[in-house]
């Protein structure tokens, strides 16, 4: 399943430094603006304890996590929707990915230097969603113009079109981001969805911190969370040195020993991972067995014929039924036989909706 979050800020808030946390890839990191110019690509595994607890009961020959994409897309400055820096490469890297993660520095460090001289986070959130607003406007008043006659002809579709446009239109217009406009039908929402807007990905506002502000966040960070909250954002405060920091260390008593001692009991970079997973609106199932023990990404509200696809077409193709068992019932019997004879085993048909931590198993004919 090829979704990706693309991390996103102006130069010098700590992009690529998150990115070497996160990603298999590494990136560039330096203290200049335009550090980053090709958009490093890096693939995410996600954190998952279920699946070492379901390894203690199975004992597999091995464990297969989740994955999803990451990009490091290069910084932003004032003027990018007009060509400035880099802006139209970097408004075309956003383009292509399906969810943002919004960098802001909430810290302060003489040592590295800022675009605009100043460290003040909702200013820098402010240019990036300047610049994202004037180029969805300048796709929608393209797109306007051409619907609008076509609609007048009698289009249902491009009537259907044209209210959307509108309500984006004028949302933007307001200096407000798409994403806040919801829409009641499913012919509104696919038209929506067709416009591939930049405002109107999901986001999540990573707030960069100082060590000391690692776990209680600071002034700058708690002025983040106010203003995202208006438009239902999510924000997550993230040390991004101190996670690299952490990431360098060989063992897992080394990496505990310094959560410890910062007084989390999860590091940053995971909480970034499982954030960054669930802003996609993806889910997992896990097949369990001697071979493997593997978690499946699905997109969430799919059913079983769907997740089926997702090991092999045939699965989905052929699908009869799934047998469905709830991780809580696994943990609890510590057997899929002894969840059988409980009764625990759930027998589901095409109409099933899967749920995140289903253990499935696919009976199907081809």
């Amino acid at each position: 399943m090829s979704l990706k979050c693309g991390i996103v800020g102006l130069p010098n808030v700590g992009k690529s430094t998150l990115f070497n946390c996160v990603s298999s890839a590494k990136a560039q990191a330096a203290n200049f603006p335009f550090c980053t110019i090709e958009p490093n690509v890096g693939m995410i595994t996600v954190p998952d304890e279920r699946l070492t607890r379901l390894a203690e009961i199975v004992h597999p020959g091995r464990i297969v996590p989740a994955t999803c994409e990451i990009v490091d897309i290069a910084g932003l400055v004032k003027g990018a929707s007009k060509g400035e820096g880099l802006g139209n490469k970097f408004l075309g890297n956003i383009r292509e990915t399906d969810a943002i993660i919004h960098v802001l520095r909430c810290f302060d460090d003489d040592n590295i230097t800022h675009v605009d001289g100043t460290i003040d986070p909702i200013r820098d959130k402010e240019i990036i969603d300047t610049e994202l607003q004037l180029k969805d406007l300048e796709t929608i008043e393209g797109r306007l113009a051409k619907q609008q006659k076509v609609a007048a002809a009698g289009n249902k579709d491009a009537k259907v079109e044209v209210s959307v446009l509108e309500a984006y239109k004028e949302v933007l217009e307001q200096g407000r981001n798409a994403r806040v406009v919801e829409f009641d039908s499913k012919e509104e929402q696919d038209a929506a969805r067709n416009l591939f807007l930049l405002t109107a990905k999901p986001v999540l506002y990573v707030c960069n911190v100082d060590e000391a502000s690692a776990k209680t966040g600071n002034g700058y960070s708690r002025r983040v969370e106010e203003t995202a909250r208006e438009e239902g954002a999510e924000v997550l405060v993230i040390a991004a040195k101190t996670e690299e920091d952490i990431a360098g260390l060989d063992s897992y008593e080394d990496k505990k020993m310094f959560l410890d001692e910062l007084g989390l009991e999860e590091s940053g970079v995971n909480r970034l991972i499982k954030k960054a997973y669930a802003l996609l609106d993806l889910e997992t199932f896990i097949t369990a067995g001697e071979m493997e023990v593997k978690a499946w990404t699905y997109k969430k509200g799919w059913k079983a014929p769907q997740c089926a696809g997702v090991i092999h077409s045939d699965f989905e193709k052929g699908f009869i039924r799934a047998e469905v068992i709830k991780y809580d019932d696994y943990i609890k019997y510590g057997s899929e036989a002894a969840v059988r004879e409980a009764g625990k085993l759930g027998i589901e048909g095409k109409d099933y909706v899967v749920q995140d931590g289903d253990i499935m198993h696919f009976r199907f004919n081809v």
